[in-house]
């Protein structure tokens, strides 16, 4: 009877080396993948397929109004604004913009050979909001003069308008070129009297920098008289861009204080195009933190509650969800 011959030693070596490789790869890439997709307590992030199940309750079948977009949008080099303008202008709604429209200096010839062939496709349906990169040139000058009126429609670069049955603020967080964001300010004195003036049940307020990120910039202390006037008026959403990331966070009080009957709700998303980051420090009351895709933030408004979601142009995590209005 002939006797098999056992494993070679030098390919059984081989065999366990190539095995702890293979294990150590696909420890770094999850390793690597964590660091870009974070979850503290909260709603969980879903798979874009028919099952997706909302944060707190099943979207309503019609919205009276959609708002959808994004911050830190186009950029010459690079193409994930091509594709976040795809998705936008595949669906009906208003537009937004989180500032830094269009990099690196916001220069006139910037939004003309790189914001105007992916975003500017919808322009005419678009409330902008300014950014530090759309201040790199002096006065805003390329800002104002592609969105014209739309980005001042009062002579200023911060306004307001009606979306169904929501109150919609624009704020212009670069303190220094405006006057301060100060509630003493002439932005200041504003946002009081133009909240004080609605009879708005619902209200949300876009700006640039985010009070609480914990992205590469973090929590920026400039824009809280923002957040303290918003916080006693009753809004109930602000998205902010600035971190090139999507983040957020649960209702809190401008104290970064969980507070769900009255918090504000903020969401970063600083994912219109330009290079995604990834996150330093999480910050208090973050629920969600992704940085593995470029993508848009979708908001249905109904007339007293609202639904989101994060809709990537690549890869399958989304993030649904619901809440009512104060």
């Amino acid at each position: 009877m002939t006797t098999e011959p056992g494993p070679h030693p030098i390919s059984s070596a081989r065999t366990l080396i190539l095995g702890v490789l293979g294990f150590a790869a696909t420890l770094a890439l999850l390793l690597g993948m964590a660091s870009l997709i974070q979850r503290d307590g909260g709603s969980s992030p879903a798979r874009s397929t028919p099952s997706a199940v909302p944060a707190r309750s099943t979207p309503s079948a019609v919205p009276d109004a959609v708002l959808m977009g994004a911050g830190d949008i186009a950029d010459c080099h690079l193409d994930g604004d091509s594709q976040t303008a795809a998705m936008v202008a595949s669906m009906p709604g208003a537009v937004f913009t989180a500032g830094d429209n269009a990099y690196a200096n916001g220069s006139p010839g910037q939004f003309h050979d790189c914001y105007d062939p992916t975003w500017g496709a919808f322009r005419d349906r678009t409330r902008p909001a300014a950014g530090n990169h759309d201040r790199e040139t002096k006065g805003a000058a390329g800002y104002l003069g592609y969105f014209g009126r739309a980005a001042a429609p009062h002579g200023v670069s911060w306004y307001s308008y009606e979306l169904g049955a929501w109150h919609v603020i624009v704020l212009d967080s670069g303190c220094s070129n405006v006057g301060g964001c100060g509630a003493a300010s002439p932005q200041g004195r504003w946002l009081t009297a133009d909240f004080r003036a609605s009879t708005a049940t619902c209200a949300l307020a876009i700006w640039h920098h985010p009070r609480f990120s914990s992205g590469f910039h973090g929590n920026d202390a400039e824009v809280a008289p923002f957040w303290q006037a918003l916080y006693a008026a009753g809004a109930d959403v602000v998205i902010n861009g600035h971190d090139h990331d999507y983040e957020r966070f649960a209702p809190q009080d401008p104290d970064a204080r969980p507070d769900p009957a009255h918090g504000i709700r903020e969401f970063v998303v600083g994912t219109g195009g330009a290079d995604l980051r990834t996150f330093a420090v999480p910050r208090a009351n973050s629920q969600l933190r992704l940085a593995v895709s470029h993508g848009i933030i979708r908001l249905d408004l109904h007339r007293a509650s609202f639904d989101w979601a994060f809709l990537p142009t690549s890869g399958d995590v989304t993030d649904p969800g619901s809440a009512a209005c104060h």
